[in-house]
């Protein structure tokens, strides 16, 4: 079976633009959640969001562009340009058919859209531009990576929400075991318009906290609900016989196991089914040939409500059950904010950097852990550890819960 590893990371985050800035924040456990700037937000309910600090469209985007082109797709262009940077592989000196670009979505362009409706309902259709109709559709960041790096690969895009980084990683291993050698990976979020955030208000999950300190706490004991965010990241995904004949700077991973299932449960009901959800998370370990003692530790969704952490606290123990030592559990994300499929996309960037560095990073904001989380070894400071197989967990919005195992790879460079 042909073997799926990961040779470039792309970061656009709170944490920092790119992935050793990202990283060093990870390992200082350093919270860059802040007030929200862009506008005055008190009446959605939410004042905290994860913003993207020092993100410059101009360094990476060209102004022509810019028009055409809502903010996440800047940085899904911007991540993309650093992954083919960190893998060294320029897609221009390979056929055309041997790269892909498979991304996640889940809003599209929302702040593009608002403005261009905002223009319809206040002057009249001459007011709204031709871009309307492909800057906020979800397929727009895939179709202008592969515009740009000029790509002829099976194109697609995955819509699962906040799972969607993690099943568009594990299609794009399907793609490259199908014969398509490269796929661009992973996908970004720009959420915080306001249209966005009056959409994410209506599920009543959003933190009303003030400070950062008080606001998204996943699996803490006074969790209130979740910060949006911006962001993610995109990840070059190779046959690693590919990767190891063309001399590709470094391997990070490979991606050994993914598994997806469905709580088949209305879309209105928000508590999620940690049957279905510990379900995904072994059926990616078996795929992996991987066993609960096999894993160093568990990147979890932590999504900061009280209802969905305490289900995915019993997910992870009925997954992880008969494992000799409680599983460590990580969750970053509340660092950062929760920035929907960009999270997970993010989530496994952060995962191979562990395995590179052998670092497990903590549950970030924890302070006093739930009674929910009994059996779990949550790390409330990143610990320094030899890291060969990490699990990574998401869920999405309606339903979605997808896992994936990454391990260290045991390859000798060309």
């Amino acid at each position: 079976m042909t073997r799926a590893v990961v040779t470039g990371l792309g970061v656009v985050a709170p944490s920092g633009v790119g992935a050793e800035e990202h990283w060093a924040c990870v390992r200082a456990n350093e919270v860059r959640v802040t007030p929200l700037s862009a506008f005055d937000s008190s009446s959605y309910g939410v004042t905290l969001a994860g913003q993207v600090p020092g993100f410059t469209p101009d360094e990476h985007v060209e102004p022509r562009l810019q028009v055409q082109t809502d903010r996440w797709t800047w940085m899904s262009l911007a991540a993309t340009a650093m992954a083919l940077g960190d893998a060294r592989y320029d897609p221009a000196e390979h056929d055309p058919y041997a790269t892909s670009v498979a991304l996640a979505a889940s809003s599209g362009g929302n702040e593009f859209g608002q403005r261009e409706m905002t223009g319809l309902y206040g002057r009249g259709p001459q007011a709204v531009t031709a871009y309307q109709s492909i800057a906020w559709f979800y397929a727009a960041s895939t179709g202008q990576a592969s515009i740009k790096h000029g790509t002829k690969g099976p194109a697609s895009v995955l819509v699962t929400e906040g799972a969607g980084g993690l099943d568009s990683l594990g299609h794009a291993r399907r793609v490259v075991r199908r014969g398509t050698p490269t796929v661009l990976a992973g996908g970004t979020e720009a959420s915080l318009s306001p249209y966005a955030l009056a959409c994410q208000s209506v599920g009543r999950q959003l933190t009303s906290a003030r400070t950062a300190a008080q606001g998204y706490k996943p699996f803490d004991a006074t969790a209130n609900g979740y910060a949006p965010g911006e962001g993610g990241a995109v990840l070059v995904v190779e046959d690693a016989e590919q990767a190891l004949e063309r001399g590709a700077p470094q391997v990070y991973g490979e991606i050994a196991g993914y598994a997806a299932t469905h709580d088949a449960a209305s879309p209105s009901d928000p508590l999620g089914d940690p049957v279905q959800y510990a379900r995904a998370i072994r059926r990616a370990m078996d795929d992996a040939g991987v066993g609960p003692d096999d894993v160093d530790f568990v990147l979890a969704d932590g999504a900061g409500v009280p209802e969905l952490d305490a289900a995915e606290s019993e997910a992870l123990r009925t997954a992880f059950a008969g494992r000799r030592a409680p599983v460590p559990v990580a969750a970053p994300q509340g660092l950062v904010g929760r920035l929907s499929v960009g999270g997970s996309a993010l989530a496994v960037a952060t995962a191979m950097l562990a395995i590179r560095d052998g670092v497990v990073p903590a549950v970030g904001n924890l302070d006093r852990a739930a009674e929910h989380a009994h059996g779990l070894d949550l790390v409330t400071e990143p610990r320094e550890t030899a890291v060969r197989t990490v699990l990574v967990a998401a869920r999405g919005l309606g339903g979605f819960n997808s896992a994936m195992v990454l391990r260290r790879f045991e390859g000798t460079p060309a």
